[in-house]
């Protein structure tokens, strides 16, 4: 109780508690993080906690999916955050860290209590630590020692760790990491206005989706963004070309799931019918050709040299995880939006994928570990198996057991 309290209790009065309790700044400043680490155990989270181990103990199996093994991800580990790349399954410290990986480590933990409570702080001080004042921006790159590699990160990765906040704001099962996360996520969120990355534009309204547009600021940034987006869609497509760019680079489907989740919470079905033709269209791109009445397998678009508007056919490598993940989760938003049976179908083929149903034929992942190679060559798979990947895999399979549940239909739009 006085570890929860902020309060210290001494038992016995030898010289060290008495010299230490004598300096006040010193007993207070270690009251207040006691304080801080007990909020984990307070009742209220201690009953959210048990809630969520009730809820997955009494959850049925889904169907054909594999079970979840965090070994590989743990390895990943250190105390300073997650490892960018790896040697095969050997975490390389060469490389260092990036808050890229670090802001989907936390997304992973947000859909997890236990994986919060054991593992979500190191991540938060990971984002925390990269916020760079002095610039309005987030860095990326940090050596193994500890260093920062630049002053500010790129766009995308500024996005994508406001994506982050935003689940941790909307989505944590602790309301103090969730207080942090909504005041970054308030700081960091006004730059994006100015940023002409559209990655960067869908990933901050995936952010702004999960911990809504909570004042007049916000609300407004969210449909400046969406209305970009939107934009770019309609000067760039063409009977044959239904994108918002005139090439398809990596993390693709989240262009389209931005515009699906924004036009579903405001109302607006332009966006929401946006969203949902070029993910039609980008579906049919990733598609193999079948043989006869059978539809082919996923392939998703190679980052060998990606495909351009003069292309008559995306090149097949480097095929990269991330896109099976990202095309996982624009297929649930779209589920959530459309009853058509597309998208839980493209779904299933997307995550096929990991398990062998590609261009090679070979298994991305190791069941037992919960490690996933680095993505198809032509003649073989990457034996390496970094952060992206595994990361790719474990939240497409935390993604997967929603498409088993009743889709809440909000409206159909063609």
């Amino acid at each position: 109780m006085s570890h929860g309290l902020g309060r210290a209790v001494v038992s016995t009065p030898y010289w060290h508690a008495a010299d230490l309790l004598g300096d006040a700044p010193a007993r207070l400043a270690m009251g207040t993080k006691a304080y801080a680490a007990s909020r984990a155990m307070t009742w209220a989270n201690t009953a959210l906690r048990y809630g969520e181990a009730l809820r997955a103990a009494c959850r049925p199996a889904t169907p054909g999916l594999p079970p979840r093994s965090l070994e590989h991800f743990h390895a990943m580990c250190d105390d300073t955050g997650l490892f960018q790349h790896a040697v095969y399954g050997i975490p390389d410290r060469h490389h260092g860290y990036c808050v890229d990986d670090n802001a989907r480590a936390l997304l992973l933990c947000c859909g997890d209590a236990d994986l919060l409570a054991s593992m979500g702080q190191r991540f938060a001080a990971f984002i925390q630590h990269a916020w760079n004042p002095d610039s309005g921006r987030f860095r990326n790159f940090m050596a193994y020692d500890r260093r920062w590699l630049e002053p500010a990160g790129s766009e995308d990765s500024h996005g994508r760790t406001l994506w982050a906040l935003g689940v941790c704001a909307g989505q944590s099962a602790d309301p103090l990491l969730a207080r942090w996360a909504a005041g970054l996520f308030g700081e960091a969120l006004g730059i994006v206005e100015h940023f002409t990355s559209p990655r960067a534009w869908a990933f901050a309204l995936l952010g702004l989706d999960a911990c809504g547009a909570t004042n007049r600021d916000a609300a407004r940034l969210r449909m400046l963004l969406a209305e970009r987006l939107a934009g770019l869609l309609q000067a760039s497509e063409s009977p044959d070309w239904v994108w918002f760019e005139n090439r398809l680079t990596y993390d693709n489907a989240r262009l389209c799931q931005a515009l699906i989740v924004t036009g579903a919470a405001t109302g607006s079905r332009h966006l929401t019918g946006a969203g949902l033709r070029s993910l039609r269209w980008l579906l049919d791109i990733q598609t193999s050709p079948g043989h006869g009445n059978t539809r082919g397998h996923f392939r998703p678009v190679g980052s060998e040299g990606f495909l351009l508007v003069s292309r008559t056919a995306p090149l097949a490598f480097d095929q990269q995880p991330v896109e099976a993940w990202a095309t996982i989760s624009a297929c649930l938003a779209a589920q959530r939006v459309d009853p058509a049976p597309l998208w839980q179908d493209q779904a299933h083929r997307a995550f096929a994928w990991f398990l062998g149903a590609n261009d090679l034929g070979v298994p991305l992942v190791d069941i037992a570990t919960g490690s996933c190679r680095d993505g198809l060559h032509p003649d073989r798979a990457n034996e390496n198996r970094g952060a992206e990947s595994v990361l790719s895999w474990l939240l497409a399979l935390s993604d997967m057991p929603q498409f088993a549940s009743p889709a809440l239909h909000l409206h159909s739009v063609d």
